[in-house]
C-alpha cells in the first residue's frame, strides 16, 4: 500500500486589473487511487515576484504583468 502526494493547478484567473487567483490542488493517492485532495488558493498581483511561481504561472504572469498594468495597479492603491 502505497501512499503518494502530489500538486497541480487546477484553475487560474486572470482579473482586469492584471491579478492572477491561482487555485493548487493537494491530492494523496493510495496505489494510484486518489484518496484526498485539498485546494489552495493565492493572489498573485501586478508587480509580485513570480519566480517560485510554476512554468505556466510565470508565463501568464510575463504576459499580463506589462509595465501599464504594475503601474496602473499601484496607483489604483492609492
Amino acid at each position: 500500500m502505497a501512499l503518494t502526494e502530489r500538486t497541480e493547478i487546477s484553475s487560474c484567473d486572470v482579473l482586469v486589473d492584471g491579478q492572477i487567483q491561482v487555485r493548487t490542488d493537494s491530492i494523496i493517492e493510495r496505489d494510484g487511487v486518489e484518496i484526498s485532495r485539498i485546494h489552495h488558493r493565492h493572489v498573485i498581483v501586478p508587480g509580485d515576484d513570480v519566480s517560485i511561481e510554476d512554468a505556466k504561472i510565470r508565463t501568464i504572469a510575463g504576459v499580463v504583468h506589462t509595465a501599464d498594468v504594475i503601474a496602473a495597479y499601484k496607483a489604483s492603491l492609492l
